[in-house]
């Protein structure tokens, strides 16, 4: 039995016999991706109020996280969440130690970052006029540095100012179809089992949140304790999805570049 889910999806699914009042659920599906979105309007649900977007996409150990489609997808739903201007500050969220919590950091050190160059306003080739300016960080795991995400996040988010935060982060499914092979944006930020949340009320800016399940709790039948199991091929579905997850956030926050640009920009 799962004890335990981010994904909104697997929460107010559609279908369910009754959706609470000030929910909207909304499913679609083209090329093989299937898409829910979950409008949560008002407080004291099982979810706070925002939008929470699904993707279900094919195996990550099994796709080519550079496939245009996919990257479309997600950024086409990413972008619009996003402000039209200013500076981005994309955060990895979690322990590179960790494998399967490894997501986020995999995804920054694989944005293509832009506000060095926006602010000195050197020349690069024909696009330069149209780079935004981006910036990535790793604020690590509170264990190593003594520090939580949130504060530092807040320290820097007063700093640079940036328009907005996408914080990336691994997540728990409850349902093992969706191990490595989903992934959620949600505009309510980050809500960790552990840890203090990071969203706009914590850091004064929006936060969009992204992630990919790649952990499912389960009940241990022997003790009675959570059990947390991965995909078998945990080590492909991060490495891929993370290239996965930055090759989105670069189309969505540079439009004016191919995906192609990206992929050599950042390789």
């Amino acid at each position: 039995m799962a004890l335990y889910t981010d994904i909104a999806a697997e929460i107010f699914p559609q279908g369910q016999s009754e959706i609470p009042k000030g929910v909207r659920v909304h499913t679609a599906k083209a090329r093989g991706i299937g898409l829910v979105r979950i409008e949560v309007h008002r407080d004291g649900l099982a979810r706070r109020k925002g939008c929470y977007i699904t993707l279900d996409l094919p195996d990550f150990a099994q796709i080519d996280e550079k496939d245009e489609a996919y990257v479309w997808a997600i950024a086409a739903q990413l972008r619009p969440l996003v402000p039209k201007q200013g500076c981005v500050l994309v955060a990895g969220i979690g322990n590179r130690e960790v494998t399967a919590d490894a997501l986020g950091p995999s995804t920054a050190d694989r944005i293509f970052v832009t506000r060095h160059l926006c602010e000195e306003q050197r020349t690069l080739p024909h696009q330069a006029g149209s780079l935004r300016p981006v910036a990535a960080v790793v604020p690590g795991v509170e264990g190593m540095t003594g520090l939580c995400a949130k504060d530092l996040l807040c320290g820097l988010v007063q700093r640079i100012q940036p328009c907005a935060v996408i914080a990336v982060d691994s997540l728990c499914t409850s349902q093992a179809r969706r191990m490595g092979r989903s992934v959620q944006i949600s505009t309510a930020g980050l809500e960790p089992v552990h840890g203090a949340c990071i969203d706009q009320a914590a850091l004064g800016v929006p936060v969009i949140a992204l992630g990919v399940p790649t952990v499912m709790q389960l009940e241990h039948m022997r003790r009675g304790q959570p059990l947390s199991v991965t995909p078998k091929e945990i080590d492909v579905v991060i490495r891929r999805g993370a290239a996965l997850l930055a090759l989105a956030v670069n189309k969505a926050l540079q439009p004016a570049l191919s995906v192609g640009e990206l992929s050599f920009l950042t390789s």
